[in-house]
């Protein structure tokens, strides 16, 4: 990000919103970090704050940094992709505002967060720049951002900024030439803080076999072109291999809980034999100390499951 806010000139006349995943509890030392690098203003922005030109906005911890006509919103919607800021909430509701005049650009980064938001971009006219993945510390997110949606733009880190600041000076195509679905307005609304199941999104997503990691409610998925992506009634949404990754790490959780209750309870029944044998009770106690071998064999069972490659 430095290497890119530090490429525009004083006179940039776009305004430029980030997000980057952040520590939801920590404070964001990125604006200072962004306006030591290059000559535009940098902030974390009041929620309704007016958009400004060669003014850079970057997104708080813990809070969607969204657009409206005008001003930002800063808002505690639902996660996607298991993160608040969202990079696709951030997109979708630019593209949903502005139409062709946005530009979305995907740098470095992990999974494909930002993909789906760049495809709603592209949907309502936009443009799509994505770093060179050859270049990129982590490759994943431009590669997926051109495995799902065809950009306009690959390249090199340094020679993004040139590019957004003559495409701030290129006309865009009018706006009634991409119309905004109703799929887009009502997961802007979620991002919003509006209730999803208020807003009819069982209407518009078709029910699937599975449940919401964060909620456990049943999430609905929907394609956009070869994007697959699911959402719950409550508004959190997952890519498709994010959910696969969260799955995974549910899975592990549930493994080595597993492994918990069973150690437990090999604990417990060794007491119990102790108690028993300290009474006279010698054959009971030895039918506990057989169950504590059964139990200790499972335990090493479930712990070998969830430590193997």
């Amino acid at each position: 990000m430095t290497t890119l806010v530090g490429g525009l000139p004083e006179n940039f006349p776009a305004t430029i919103l980030l997000v980057q995943h952040l520590d939801p509890v920590s404070p964001s030392l990125l604006p200072e970090i962004l306006a030591n690098a290059g000559p535009l203003q940098v902030s974390i922005p009041r929620d309704i704050e007016p958009l400004k030109p060669g003014h850079i906005y970057v997104a708080p911890p813990d809070r969607h940094l969204l657009l409206e006509q005008g001003h930002v919103r800063l808002t505690r919607g639902p996660k996607e992709n298991r993160f608040r800021p969202s990079i696709d909430a951030l997109f979708r509701s630019a593209a949903y505002a502005y139409g062709p005049r946005v530009v979305g650009v995907i740098l470095t980064g992990l999974l494909d967060d930002g993909a789906a938001g760049l495809w709603a971009v592209k949907d309502r006219g936009g443009t799509a720049i994505v770093q060179d993945p050859k270049e990129a510390a982590a490759p994943s997110m431009p590669q997926s951002a051109m495995q799902y949606v065809k950009v306009d733009h690959r390249l090199p880190l340094s020679d993004i900024a040139p590019l957004l600041n003559e495409l701030a000076y290129t006309p865009a195509v009018k706006e009634g030439a991409y119309p905004v679905s109703e799929r887009m307005k009502i997961e802007v609304e979620i991002a919003k803080e509006n209730a999803a199941i208020d807003k009819g999104i069982q209407n518009l997503f078709e029910p699937s076999n599975y449940t919401c990691p964060e909620c456990h409610g049943v999430l609905l998925q929907l394609k956009e072109g070869v994007i697959l992506r699911f959402r719950c009634h409550t508004g959190h949404a997952y890519s498709a291999p994010t959910l696969l990754e969260e799955g995974e790490e549910g899975v592990e959780d549930s493994l080595w809980g597993a492994v918990r209750s069973l150690e437990e309870r090999v604990l417990l029944l060794r007491q119990f034999a102790e108690h028993l044998e300290s009474n006279n009770r010698s054959a009971d106690a030895a039918a506990l100390l057989q169950e504590v071998e059964r139990t200790k064999r499972k335990a090493e069972f479930v712990r070998q499951a969830v430590t193997s490659e």
